[in-house]
């Protein structure tokens, strides 16, 4: 073979081959007060009459390569959801297209494709011939099917019976165990719990090996940037960017407070939580906190084994005599996990009078672990020997922590491992 036609082959193998391509897409509601609107517009029986319109994508264009595993993000109404459901063909675009290449197995949303009165057998079956299997293929990948939901006898119950967490491990067993050439998941992995969540993203890393297709849709930010080769991140629905996972939850943070405005920073808005529980004795009150990650950066979202700061300010009412200013982080199922004050590490050693504003940085490393956690604060004190509460703001903040690499529990002990061989 000659030396021509070879390269030629070479350069071949090195053309990628698109999997999805989404070619300046966008999808405009129509927003309508009343059911008969719909009807109205639908039919045009009011042509003059003109309804509001959502433009929830923006002419949005990007490609997932074969063997891809690609993420999406961005806030709440984003587009995330409309541009996997125009995607899968489950909405039409007002403008542009979408191209898939390949089998599509999708999980959109909890219960999508399911009959509330079929068993779970009843409807492995439903959703397999749906997917485009025949019965006899369905029996050969029901045992696996099975086996991946671990929910035993309940798949001969009606699923309207199953908990949450039941039903999206039948329909991800569903969706994963068709042999799909491309998979598409958008947020249903939050509802199982975390040893499910384990299986699931072992058996992503098993379609990675097998050079499938991944598009994932999450606000888990860790498993975004564990999972993901690339991430695009939404926001209103305009694309603002793609890249690598670093490069697009860096830009996310700073969607998430306020500072990306036309590529430009805005104001920061970082906003305490308003279901806060808050009391104490009024003497003295926390003002404002705001968390800053190591580039300085105000934001509620923090890389593991990166620095970061807790700046919170308080205003003194009446003079106090020893004051104690603490912070304390939990997980979303109410632990706390760790935290300090200023009489631990000894930062504060006398009174403060009344009538003072008071800044306290608290500045560390962040070790937690992947996930979700909530900040409480607390100005507490002593008077005359006696414990006093003057101010304690419960779960003020949510503070997501990024990670790519988890060891188990709650912390991170930063381990050297070193193999010798003999």
């Amino acid at each position: 073979m000659s030396e021509n036609v070879n390269n030629e082959l070479n350069k071949e193998k090195d053309v990628k081959e698109t999997a999805i391509e989404v070619k300046n897409v966008t999808k405009i509601y129509s927003l309508y007060k009343r059911p008969s609107d719909r009807l109205i517009d639908t039919f045009h029986l009011m042509p003059w009459k003109k309804y509001p319109k959502n433009e929830a994508l923006k002419d949005v264009s990007f490609t997932v390569e074969k063997g891809e595993t690609v993420g999406i993000i961005g806030t709440n109404g984003s587009g995330k959801s409309t541009i996997l459901k125009i995607i899968t063909g489950v909405l039409t675009p007002t403008k542009g297209k979408a191209n898939v290449k390949g089998r599509i197995s999708a999980l959109l949303e909890l219960g999508a494709g399911f009959n509330a009165e079929y068993t779970g057998i009843e409807n492995v079956y439903l959703n397999g011939t749906m997917m485009g299997l025949t019965k006899e293929e369905i029996d050969k990948k029901l045992p696996e099917i099975l086996e991946f939901a671990d929910i035993g006898d309940y798949v001969y119950s009606p699923v309207k019976t199953y908990s949450s967490g039941m039903f999206v491990r039948l329909a991800f067993a569903v969706a994963i165990n068709i042999d799909p050439e491309i998979l598409i998941v958008d947020e249903a992995l939050s509802v199982g719990d975390v040893f499910f969540q384990a299986k699931c993203y072992k058996k992503f890393d098993d379609f990675k090996r097998q050079g499938k297709t991944i598009l994932f849709v999450s606000h888990d930010l860790s498993s975004i940037a564990k999972y993901c080769d690339r991430v695009i991140l939404l926001n209103k629905g305009d694309k603002l960017g793609e890249g690598s996972p670093k490069e697009m939850i860096d830009l996310y943070k700073q969607v998430l407070v306020g500072q990306y405005k036309d590529g430009s920073k805005g104001v920061e808005n970082t906003a305490l939580n308003q279901d806060t529980l808050e009391y104490g004795s009024g003497k003295a009150k926390y003002t404002d906190c705001k968390i800053f990650d190591q580039t300085g950066r105000n934001t509620n979202a923090i890389v593991k084994g990166t620095g970061f700061k807790i700046v919170v300010n308080a205003e003194i009412y009446e003079d106090l005599e020893a004051p104690i200013f603490a912070f304390t982080f939990k997980n979303v199922q109410g632990t706390e996990i760790t935290g300090t004050n200023t009489m631990i590490e000894k930062s504060i050693t006398e009174g403060i009078k009344g009538g003072t504003k008071v800044t306290i940085e608290f500045t560390q490393d962040m070790n937690l672990q992947g996930g979700e956690y909530l900040l409480s604060l607390g100005l507490t004190g002593f008077e005359k020997g006696e414990f006093t509460v003057y101010h304690r703001l419960y779960d003020c903040l949510n503070v997501t922590v990024v990670s790519d690499k988890d060891s188990v529990g709650y912390f991170d002990m930063n381990s050297k491992v070193n193999v010798i061989y003999g």
